[in-house]
């Protein structure tokens, strides 16, 4: 008798990212699917990471993080956020942001917790839940703007709680919170046991004049959050697959416990570049300013289609409508654009656990300009009528 696996995610099948991405391939499609840049990285950063790959820079660094770069991250933190970070027990350096979030739910969540997600939500977070045993409850954001519905979160809370678990800026939505969405957290945790999980990876991909909402402007909410950042989201190399974990000492250690059997440790020239390249703020106090002129740029290319654009102020993605153009469900839309037009997008519904219709696709126009003129000069040769 042969062993068989009894699935701990039995309704898991390849995501569609992966499903887009090949079908991008295999149809010479450009991919405005998955996120990430077609434009270089920084050559300094890619010129230090050799510098200290011929230095000898290449073994293990320490299970937490490279001391270096958790000095220069909490210096980072101080000047956006005028927050004092100890670097020692309240960083944790990880192989990328998603790793990071599982790392977070796997150290709280027992059989049986509860977790609100809001929907569309970023693929990970559901499976992350459900592989711990606990239960993911789902409330959906706010259509066509996407906000949260902070009374709905009430009714949600039960003394089954955990977690909230956010995401600003917002993927696939590019919405952000706003002060007022902080006024009402606040008041829902406030006397709880209730953790919170807050995605800031696009935490410099913010438009219009917007202020970043981060947990860490807030000692209340920090006390009670992991926060998740990328550096391959600032710097334009996704690939890498670094970032790093903020949370209070008593949490940071209960992380560590699960990442040090996980991980144990990470890419260990890139953590030395890092450290020498975090101190040049400009390089990511300008990214707003540098991905907001991609986003115009790509709505006004867009305003010659007859897709509708929806309210974007954050992160490398903006949502167009297709209401009205197609009854076709927003998966066949995707397939059919990549396979008769050559552009790959993402079906939103992919970002809902019951696969909720509205019409979406998420196009990232984080491409270069030649990129985005193609591809919207392909989308127009899709006429709907």
């Amino acid at each position: 008798m042969s062993p068989s696996i009894t699935s701990k995610l039995p309704s898991i099948s390849p995501t569609i990212f992966t499903v887009m991405s090949s079908l991008a391939v295999e149809h010479k499609a450009i991919n405005l699917g998955q996120g990430f840049p077609d434009y270089p990285m920084n050559e300094e950063l890619i010129s230090l990471v050799n510098q200290h790959m011929k230095a000898g820079h290449n073994q293990y660094v320490h299970m937490n993080g490279l001391p270096a770069l958790r000095n220069v991250i909490v210096e980072k933190i101080f000047s956006l956020y005028q927050q004092p970070i100890n670097p020692d027990s309240e960083i944790t350096v990880t192989p990328g942001g998603t790793y990071a979030i599982y790392t977070a739910l796997t150290a709280v969540l027992q059989p049986g917790d509860e977790v609100i997600i809001f929907e569309p939500a970023y693929d990970s977070y559901i499976p992350n839940v459900e592989i711990n045993g606990a239960v993911p409850v789902l409330i959906p954001l706010i259509y066509p703007d996407y906000k949260i519905d902070w009374d709905m979160v009430r009714k949600k809370i039960s003394p089954k709680t955990k977690m909230i678990m956010l995401n600003s800026p917002h993927n696939p939505t590019g919405s952000v919170l706003e002060k007022e969405d902080i006024k009402q957290l606040q008041n829902i945790v406030a006397g709880t046991g209730i953790f919170i999980l807050s995605d800031e990876v696009y935490e410099h991909l913010i438009f219009d004049n917007m202020q970043h909402e981060s947990m860490l402007r807030y000692p209340d909410l920090l006390e009670r959050s992991f926060i998740c950042f990328s550096f391959g989201k600032v710097y334009h190399c996704t690939g890498w697959k670094l970032g790093y974990c903020v949370a209070p000492a008593a949490l940071t250690s209960e992380f560590r416990k699960v990442h040090q059997f996980n991980c144990f440790t990470c890419n260990s020239p890139m953590q030395f570049a890092l450290a020498d390249f975090l101190p040049n703020k400009e390089s990511y106090l300008m990214l707003g300013n540098f991905l907001q002129k991609k986003r115009d740029y790509f709505l006004e290319l867009m305003k010659q289609t007859k897709f509708i654009p929806l309210p974007s102020h954050g992160s490398y993605f903006q949502l167009y409508s297709y209401e009205g153009m197609s009854d076709e469900s927003e998966k066949d839309l995707a397939i059919r654009l990549t396979k008769d037009f050559g552009v790959a997008t993402i079906p939103t519904s992919a970002f809902y656990k019951n696969g909720k219709e509205d019409k979406v696709l998420r196009f990232c126009f984080v491409k270069k300009e030649s990129t985005l003129e193609e591809a919207v000069n392909r989308l127009l040769k899709y006429n709907p009528s």
